[in-house]
């Protein structure tokens, strides 16, 4: 398989997967409009399994998100944030991998977080 085929397949597999989550959303939000005058459809939308498998979709998307975060960082900057450079013995090669650029911008974005957070007070 050819770049160009996975590249396509990447790209037909976001188009469905988009397209189920619209479909997901929409089913969920018609159920959750009728659920207050349906008691039976309420309990059964509230069950463990169902709100299992809500809160297992909830948390690959919350990961997908922050990955997508990411990958947008490191496919649309040909260098690093300019706060978060360092030394010359520090900087990535010039034909860093994509999982080495990645892991380098995951390092850099965590100690902004904790830079920022140093003097906050906790909520």
């Amino acid at each position: 398989m050819g770049k160009e085929d996975l590249l396509d397949d990447v790209h037909i597999r976001i188009l469905r997967v988009t397209e189920d989550l619209r479909i997901i959303q929409r089913e969920l939000n018609c159920a959750a409009m009728q659920a207050p005058g349906d008691p039976e459809l309420m309990e059964a939308l509230t069950q463990l399994p169902e709100l299992d498998s809500i809160e297992t979709l909830k948390s690959a998307l919350d990961q997908m998100r922050h990955f997508l975060w990411f990958y947008m960082q490191v496919m649309t900057s040909d260098a690093e944030p300019t706060e978060t450079r360092q030394a010359d013995s520090n900087k990535l090669p010039a034909g860093a991998s994509f999982i080495e650029k990645f892991n380098h911008l995951t390092d850099a974005a965590l100690m902004k977080y904790f830079n920022e957070t140093k003097g906050r007070k906790p909520n």
